[in-house]
């Protein structure tokens, strides 16, 4: 991945191990309810060993498919309230433990998100993500505004795209389920057609560590259509995270045995 549109570095990294087949991935999924489906395809178990800091919530389910090392981490319940862990926070710590402990060749950031009927979304729609960006970072200084904006780019994939036919769009990341008029206007500036609570975060950690990272995101509300945000998800959640599953399974499936100049 490559920061603020320059891909170098990314490059550079390919060429490397251009013919090096992708071996351990990790899938950083936020909620349970969207990790569970994943974990019974695939029939992974959870390491009760676990390779984070003792006490942490953290969960890691493992397992092996066809040629990959499937690692699901899930950042578990808030030990205090008893709720999925979600936001940018719990995001980025989870994605530096797990690649400081599992040196993965690729990470799958996978979970729902928020659509915009303006950008062409439907409820149900599974995008793969183009780059992200946040949109609740507003620092209205020169160049820190490019720094709270966060862009990234993710692992370039055309050969996934076109063999899944899958949507691609702009992810937009904030700590918010609802959209404020200055979140808004930043999701507008972004040019995203879906909202997040975790890409973003998961990307600059990625980023960070020379990871390659791709963002598979399933629509479960419109946010920019009649009805309440909350309500809308809670209805959809269920039904779009099937879709979530059987579009990530397919992922997997194109991913096993390819280099990632292959994607």
């Amino acid at each position: 991945m490559a920061s603020h549109g320059n891909k170098s570095e990314e490059e550079a990294a390919i060429s490397e191990a251009p013919n090096t087949p992708i071996s351990t991935i990790v899938i950083i999924i936020a909620m349970q309810t969207e990790a569970l489906p994943l974990v019974n395809r695939f029939q992974l178990t959870e390491d009760l060993d676990s390779v984070f800091p003792e006490g942490v919530p953290w969960v890691r389910y493992r397992g092996v498919y066809k040629d990959l090392n499937i690692n699901l981490i899930w950042p578990g319940k808030d030990s205090t309230l008893g709720v999925d862990s979600v936001g940018t926070i719990s995001a980025s710590l989870v994605t530096y433990a797990s690649i400081q402990a599992l040196k993965p060749d690729l990470i799958i950031n996978a979970g729902t998100a928020g659509g915009f009927k303006a950008k062409g979304a439907v409820v149900g729609d599974v995008f793969l993500a183009a780059d992200c960006a946040f949109h609740d970072r507003r620092i209205p200084i020169p160049v820190f505004d490019m720094y709270g904006v966060g862009l990234r780019q993710a692992h370039s994939t055309p050969n996934l795209v076109k063999e899944l036919n899958l949507k691609v769009g702009k992810l937009s990341t904030g700590d918010s389920l609802d959209m404020s008029p200055h979140d808004e206007s930043s999701i507008s500036a972004n040019d995203a057609t879906v909202k997040d609570m975790e890409g973003a975060a998961v990307a600059y950690v990625a980023d960070l560590l020379k990871v390659p990272a791709i963002f598979v995101k399933a629509v479960t509300d419109i946010v920019d259509g009649e009805k309440p945000t909350a309500e809308e998800f809670l209805q959809n959640l269920a039904a779009v995270t099937a879709a979530l599953d059987n579009t990530v399974t397919q992922v997997i499936d194109f991913i096993n045995g390819k280099c990632l100049s292959e994607l």
